[in-house]
């Protein structure tokens, strides 16, 4: 008989009760340390069972700090309770990062109203967005009830959209009969406001909820409750929640970066075949997690950035530090010459460092240089567990040509 190569993790002890629990995506019995902003949002959408319309609301903090789950959280209580109530209450979530342009979220959104027995889906694309929006009204009046719309990420979308989604869902109750609506938008920027139209602006932000970021201790409380319920009881070794909370406060108190660093820490652990989750296995998590994230960012590059990442780096390795942009720039230029492409300008290469900076690969930080005007400190930032030689010169031939020319490297005053 065949042997199946799953059998021997069929017969692996395992460390997991219930591994779901340490996913940032899984819905727990209790949010701690958020009940604050439970209560303002579930006072607010404590209208909708009544019939009445929520206010729109806003919902600020940076990655990780709660502000989906307990959206999601609250609404899945409100559409628990609109039924014990005999009340028509649905609540719509969309990632506009996924779904980024007017035209989807409002096909999405309708699209999600069908029964299941009706086909007639409003399509990909092909209609006027008038139609859409139309379309959504009108099976919005045909259910009746009140609507939660939530936007996560709303930021995205208006950079990329603008604001005439907005200004329509927001204004969409003066074309609806028999339902009522209001938006949620979540958002990581606390200055994307900034960018709406006064009235988009005013009618949005009738009740702002800002999500402070999580710290050690509320870290441990969360990952101690989540590790309860998702790894057995022995599993856990001395200073491990501790750490795993240590590293992810360092990184803006997310949470979502915390249970990923128990959970892969769990996995490492039982990879190895240990009885428990040690320090060690948390280091070595992170360093995946690091690795994982970095690499196909690094790897999609475009050329000319993978050029000017690798002109820094060869910097670097030259021994300078806190190098200037005419010393990237001559690097880049020499790199140029070694695969016989044409350089850009240098106020080009200025702009692909802030590009850089931005994907959070360098740091470049402006500094005064008095009559000489103006100039950047750049510094790469790419962890030491991330090979990014072999990164870019896998997904790109040339990169491996750039790295082993000779260069001559400006001396440093």
């Amino acid at each position: 008989m065949e042997t199946n190569i799953f059998d021997k993790f069929v017969s692996q002890k395992t460390l997991f009760k219930n591994k779901e629990h340490l996913r940032h995506n899984f819905r727990p019995q209790r949010l701690p340390h958020r009940e604050e902003e439970i209560e303002k949002i579930s006072y607010n959408l404590w209208e909708a069972l009544k019939g009445h319309i929520p206010s729109n609301m806003t919902l600020y903090g940076v990655t990780g700090a709660g502000k989906t789950a307990v959206t999601d959280y609250v609404c899945h209580h409100l559409r628990a309770k609109g039924e014990t109530m005999g009340r028509q209450v649905e609540s719509i979530m969309v990632n506009c990062r996924q779904i980024d342009t007017q035209y989807r979220v409002l096909s999405h959104i309708g699209n999600s109203l069908l029964e299941d027995f009706e086909q007639d889906e409003i399509p990909f694309t092909g209609w006027p967005t008038d139609r859409v929006f139309n379309e959504l009204i009108r099976r919005m009046d045909r259910r009746g009830g009140v609507f939660v719309i939530v936007l996560d990420e709303i930021d995205h979308l208006v950079r990329k959209a603008g604001d005439d989604l907005l200004y329509n869902l927001t204004n969409m109750n003066s074309s609806l009969k028999t339902a009522r609506a209001c938006v949620i938008g979540i958002s990581n920027d606390l200055k994307f406001t900034d960018f709406l139209d006064p009235r988009v602006r005013s009618r949005l932000g009738q009740l702002d909820v800002l999500f402070r970021p999580y710290d050690a201790e509320q870290l441990q409380d969360i990952l101690r409750q989540r590790a309860q319920e998702g790894l057995d009881a022995e599993a856990i070794g001395p200073g491990v929640i501790e750490l795993c909370a240590a590293l992810a406060a360092q990184e803006h108190g997310d949470a979502r970066c915390a249970l990923d660093l128990l959970r892969i820490s769990a996995e490492k652990a039982e990879q190895a075949g240990d009885d428990a989750v040690n320090q060690n296995h948390v280091r070595i998590a992170q360093s995946q997690i690091e690795s994982d994230q970095m690499t196909p960012v690094i790897a999609t590059l475009p050329s000319q950035q993978k050029l000017v990442l690798a002109s820094i780096l060869l910097n670097e390795q030259n021994g300078l530090r806190n190098v200037q942009t005419g010393q990237v720039y001559d690097i880049y230029r020499q790199a140029c010459q070694h695969i016989r492409q044409n350089p850009l300008t240098q106020r080009r290469i200025s702009g692909l460092i802030s590009n850089l900076d931005m994907l959070g690969l360098v740091t470049a930080r402006t500094v005064s240089k008095g009559r000489y005007g103006r100039s950047k400190e750049i510094n790469s930032c790419i962890p030491a567990n991330v090979d990014v030689r072999t990164i870019m010169s896998t997904a790109e031939e040339e990169m491996h040509v750039v790295f082993n020319a000779n260069y001559h490297h400006q001396t440093s005053l």
